[in-house]
């Protein structure tokens, strides 16, 4: 029986070990909080739990990989190189679900040399996304076509009937990562120009995007995800009028987030002194206040808005301005990860929901097609979030296809490539994750 360590045991990790238990794989979920790790496996006989954290601990790491046949990072991505390195230096495959840094890519020579599989961005973006993509992508180019124009958008979201506050967001995922990616840079090719977005601009560039959701047409909105541009290289086109990668969210997400933002709640520095202080303590002090008195007026005039408009009344509701004591945290943003979990996290039974849409214009000697690919997913009440399956889902299929032999291509790999996608995307469709196609032609101008 092949075996499997899984590192990290989150909020998309049991979707991912249920599904090799269910084929047939021995599974150590290795987290730092072992009743977590507990809970995933559920007493499965095949699944065994390990306390371990690798910040405290790392001279582990190796002996944990090596007593397995492959290890699965779904920690923070700054740890996947560490595992990278312990598979490397023990002979073991890996899968993650995380973008390739720097740090990951340099690895890719020596992964071949060793005849080592490191399976990155497998996920759902990136991963779904990307494997998606290129179905599309290269069946145009098999029949002569070009792509001048890509389009992605994504996001996970609460499904309809459960978006029920103000900012139109639950988290189903690492909260603090959501939130410190509106601090990322961005990059995209629109009507054919290249636009450089500084992370304190990201929320400024914001397009409608229509979806239809359950029979019913939606307007969410999308903004920029990191840069869009390498990704010419990775599906292997060069599309002169529209190279687009972006994060799907519900209308008002962005207006709310930007304020919130601008006032510093997104700092990751620890404060001093917070002890037995309030949200508006907080509030006050990001914008120079001596006391947090009137602080409503004050905030609207520092940010330049309306004292009685959304993004005020939304920072209430949310309690920054309010005089509820904080939950322990020094840094503005793990103190409002904390109360955005407490006041956005998921009911029992409510569902979430994820969205992801390819546009894309291709264009033939004879014709010009418009292509729409659309993904929407939903959780399951009582069961798997759409996030956790979406995620652990594809990760768990790279698991299976490498320990049983039907993918070897050594190196830093991402899934853009047939012998790896078409079979994935099978498999994922018969788990009942699948896309719908739309495709409208014009002759040719």
């Amino acid at each position: 029986m092949k075996k499997v360590v899984v590192f990290g045991a989150g909020l998309v990790v049991r979707a991912h070990v249920r599904y090799l238990l269910d084929h047939g794989f021995a599974v150590t979920v290795a987290s730092r909080t072992v009743s977590k790790a507990d809970a995933i496996l559920d007493g499965h006989p095949n699944g065994t739990p390990m306390a371990f954290d690798i910040t405290r601990e790392p001279e582990r790491l190796a002996t944990i990989v090596a007593d397995h046949d492959l290890a699965v990072s779904l920690l923070p991505w700054q740890y996947h190189p560490q595992v990278a390195r312990a598979c490397l230096d023990t002979g073991k495959h890996m899968v993650t679900t995380s973008y390739v840094k720097n740090e990951m890519a340099a690895l890719d020579a020596e992964a071949k040399e060793k005849g080592i599989v490191l399976l990155n961005e497998l996920g759902v973006d990136p991963g779904i996304d990307h494997m998606t993509a290129m179905k599309v992508i290269h069946r145009v180019q098999s029949e002569g076509g070009e792509i001048t124009t890509f389009q992605s958008y994504c996001g996970g979201l609460p499904a309809p009937e459960a978006n029920d506050n103000p900012y139109g967001y639950k988290f189903s995922w690492s909260p603090r990562g959501v939130l410190l990616a509106g601090l990322n840079d961005a990059r995209y090719k629109r009507y054919g120009k290249i636009t450089e977005v500084p992370g304190r601009e990201l929320f400024d560039h914001v397009w409608k995007v229509d979806v239809v959701i359950e029979g019913v047409p939606t307007v969410l909105e999308g903004y920029p995800n990191r840069d869009s541009m390498p990704y010419t290289e990775t599906y292997g086109i060069e599309p002169r009028d529209v190279m687009f990668r972006g994060t799907l969210r519900n209308p008002g997400w962005c207006a709310a987030m930007k304020q919130v933002a601008r006032l510093g709640w997104l700092g990751t520095d620890g404060m001093d002194g917070l002890e037995g202080r309030s949200y508006a303590d907080v509030t006050a002090r990001l914008i120079g206040a001596d006391d947090p008195s009137d602080l409503r007026a004050k905030v609207a005039a520092r940010l330049g808005v309306d004292a009685g408009g959304p993004e005020i009344a939304n920072m209430e509701w949310l309690g920054l301005l309010g005089s509820e004591p904080l939950p322990g945290p020094s840094a503005p943003v793990d103190i409002l990860t904390a109360r955005m979990l407490e006041k956005m996290s998921y009911n029992p039974g409510e569902r979430d929901m994820l969205v992801l849409q390819h546009t894309f214009m291709a264009e033939y000697p004879d014709r010009r097609e418009y292509i729409t690919s659309t993904m929407i997913d939903f959780g399951i009440p009582g069961g798997d979030s759409s996030m956790n399956r979406t995620v652990g889902l594809p990760a768990a299929v790279g698991v299976r296809f490498v320990l049983e032999g039907r993918f070897t291509k050594p190196g830093v790999i991402v899934p853009v490539i047939p012998e790896f996608y078409e079979p994935a995307l099978v498999e994922l469709e018969r788990l009942g994750i699948h896309f719908s196609e739309k495709v409208e032609v014009a002759p040719s101008v």
